[in-house]
């Protein structure tokens, strides 16, 4: 349709027909019901008249599902609207790949976007229109159930992973079939909630936002995102769903965003709750100011907005301009034409699982693996006949982490099924143990656990946290092994000490007593699909480890907040950091720094870095300057390493980090070979943003240094000149 069409289009709409545009339903209220009078919250709402004037719904099944619900719509709709289907694909449709925060780990935008490349295929194939991705909220709490779905503790990784999913996924031109539209979510501050808990209050300084929270949506809203989702939190006081200043003035007016905005599942409703809404009526009245296009699944839009702009607290040049917004996107991604878009029950036959997607799936679990710990255990040799395959995660089939589509472990591969696979000779004694659940109490089985670690030539231990402990609504308190687990690790490992303690989680986990014992440790995280296949290569060498933290792992629960571009404190604690030191900022009872920190990951090779170098000493403003940073493979074995470039401000006008990633760059090396990596610094990169909350750079000397968090070497000083 041309621009001239839709304004034809919107003239001819009732107010009650605009008003449905702005409404989502969940697709379950019309295939489970059949129609029936539904509603959420047990509100009764005429189905029927939902399917006639509904513009969206979200979470159906598949390509069969998705044409039905567009001919159930159309038959119903005098307008012949299609509907826009949005789903939830975060890590994979059907072939699952890593969670975000694994992918992090990756340091590898390009293998990102390969994954979200095969996550688009299967999603258009499966009738997606819309993803509710990427999630790019900084997090620095593991308590915060959520922080599976971000890649970093850093918004450096954040920003560019979350650009590089959506120029994939939404490619250059959305009425191509094969491309989805992307919702960057949750805007703003969503993983700085108070205690970790989900939900919650978040208090920020507008530095702090502009400088640690904005980056990474910006950065997807600079490549050209679609849709942008508010928060379900309070910032500041003010609910982001009607947080006029967060959508209106900084989206809309300074970052020039002209694609919908959505409300999260219930948002709208939930003003009510927060106590800054009377009613639903209030709250409908509250997201319309604050420029909120869609109401998700609440139907407080359809119950009240009619209403509140006949009597003209709503103007109706607002109602206009949120449905031309949700009209455009379904024009660019071609639905009047095609209404059904790429849905194709062949298409997802040839697409799903297939042999392609499976290998990149593998790929990305192995590269994002962290090899936290290694006392010359890994990798096994092929002469180890007899393994023990110990713990709750042994056989576990739930490796994929929460937003996996419903039913996919039954294709995920297990652990043995992985080993059987690579060495099908390789006898595999498996016990279980113990549960992984804070209820387990049962240890009646660890006594044979330890028998098998016993008689094996070596042993795999298979720890972590339920898959359903990690997502959404699931804050912890304490991060420790839930059950027994701790028990059973130690008297296996006590048994055997040629044991490699994997692990699978969705958060950081508090590894401090584990690691001190493990002679091996591997953080694979929730792997996905390909996670037998992929853990099988990694423990016997066939696959190298690569993987560096994307968020560190922390000693105590009590250290969090624990960003790794802290400030120093007028008071900075000297090293060591294993003493504590009276009157400086440091604790009584630990070291201030984390267990592993941001970046940190070990190989199964050993990477030299010989050098770093910059072409020149000084830069003006529209200068660069070129680093060159020289790394050696010294070990026996092909690897990657992800080399990382920090950056440190002496002297500014705020208080600046004590180290702070600009740019990070995935390299391969052969046994013996050597490489130069070249980065180039510009203006940019030194920016803050200074007391009047302006990002500005300042003249002065910085500081640039590979290595990782904590741990920087080969420094180099230059100049910014006025």
């Amino acid at each position: 349709m041309t621009d001239h069409e839709l304004q034809e289009l919107l003239g001819r709409l009732t107010i009650e027909e605009k008003v449905g545009q702005l409404v989502q339903c969940n697709a379950s209220q019309f295939i489970r019901n059949n129609l029936e009078m539904t509603g959420p919250d047990g509100e009764l709402l005429p189905a029927e008249e939902l399917c006639r004037v509904m513009g969206s719904l979200l979470t159906f099944e598949d390509a069969r599902q998705a044409r039905e619900l567009q001919d159930m719509h159309l038959a119903a709709d005098p307008n012949k609207i299609p509907l826009l289907l949005m789903l939830d694909v975060i890590h994979g449709l059907r072939t699952t790949y890593p969670i975000p925060l694994a992918m992090g780990c990756t340091f590898d935008d390009e293998l990102l976007a390969e994954c979200a490349d095969m996550a688009r295929k299967e999603s258009s194939a499966c009738g997606v229109h819309v993803t509710f991705n990427p999630m790019v909220d900084t997090a620095r709490d593991a308590r915060w159930g959520r922080i599976l779905e971000t890649n970093s503790e850093e918004p450096l990784i954040n920003s560019r992973m979350g650009a590089a999913l959506v120029r994939v996924t939404q490619g250059q031109d959305l009425s191509r079939k094969e491309n989805v539209a992307c919702c960057v979510k949750h805007y703003a501050a969503y993983g700085a909630g108070e205690a970790g808990r989900d939900y919650n209050t978040v208090e920020l300084s507008e530095r702090t936002l502009r400088e640690t929270y904005f980056p990474a949506y910006k950065a997807c809203v600079d490549a050209g995102v679609r849709l942008v989702m508010p928060s379900f939190n309070s910032l500041n006081g003010i609910p982001s769903v009607a947080n006029k200043w967060l959508m209106n003035q900084v989206l809309r007016e300074e970052w020039g965003f002209d694609g919908v905005v959505i409300s999260d599942y219930n948002a709208v409703g939930e003003l009510v709750s927060h106590g800054v809404a009377s009613d639903l009526r209030d709250a409908v009245r509250m997201s319309m100011e604050a420029g909120c296009d869609i109401d998700m699944v609440r139907n407080a839009y359809y119950l009240h907005l009619a209403d509140l702009v006949r009597e003209g607290t709503v103007p109706e040049e607002a109602l206009n301009e949120a449905v031309l917004r949700v009209l455009n996107l379904k024009n660019e991604l071609g639905l009047f034409e095609n209404p059904y878009h790429g849905a194709d029950e062949e298409a997802e036959k040839q697409l799903y699982l297939c042999r392609e997607h499976r290998e990149i799936a593998r790929r990305a679990a192995e590269e994002s693996a962290v090899l936290l710990k290694n006392e010359g255990i890994l990798p096994f040799s092929r002469d180890v006949k007899r393994i023990a395959l110990i713990g709750p995660f042994a056989e576990e089939k739930r490796l994929n982490g929460f937003w996996s589509r419903p039913g996919a472990e039954q294709y995920t591969v297990t652990i043995p099924e992985g080993i059987r696979a690579l060495l099908p000779e390789v006898r595999l004694d498996i016990e279980r143990g113990c549960g992984a659940c804070f209820e387990d109490t049962d240890r009646s089985r660890i006594d044979a656990a330890v028998e098998a670690a016993r008689k094996a030539d070596a042993v795999i231990l298979a720890v972590g946290e339920p898959e359903n402990y990690s997502g959404e609504g699931r804050s912890r308190a304490e991060l420790s092994l839930p059950g027994p687990q701790m028990e059973l690790a130690r008297r296996v490992i006590a048994a055997n000490p040629h044991t490699a303690v994997v692990l699978f989680n969705g958060r950081p986990l508090v590894l401090t007593e584990l690691s001190d014992i493990a002679p091996a440790l591997l953080e694979m995280w929730y792997p996905g699909t390909e996670g037998g296949n992929a853990l099988a290569r990694l423990l016997w060498g066939e696959a190298n480890p690569c993987g560096k933290l994307s968020a560190g792992l922390p000693r105590s629960v009590g250290q969090y907040p624990m960003p790794y571009n802290r400030t120093n404190t007028g008071r900075p604690k000297p090293p060591p950091d294993s003493r504590s030191v009276p009157f400086t900022s440091c604790y009584l009872d630990m070291p201030n720094l984390p267990l592993y920190s941001f970046g940190y990951g070990l190989s199964y090779t050993d990477f030299i870095y010989e050098s770093l170098t910059m072409d020149q000493k000084s830069m003006n403003r529209d200068g660069e300057i070129r680093v060159t940073v020289t790394l050696r493979n010294a070990g026996q074995r092909a690897g990657k390493e992800a080399v990382q470039l920090y950056l440190q401000d002496p002297v500014a006008s705020v208080v600046r980090p004590v180290q702070q990633l600009i740019d990070y760059r995935k390299v391969a090396l052969k046994p013996g070979e050597r490489a130069e990596v070249e980065f180039v610094i510009t203006e940019k990169q030194l920016r803050l943003v200074n007391a009047e909350c302006r990002e500005v750079s300042e003249p002065g000397e910085f500081r640039i240094s590979a290595g990782y968090a904590d741990h920087l070497i080969l420094t180099q000083s230059f100049e910014l000149k006025e």
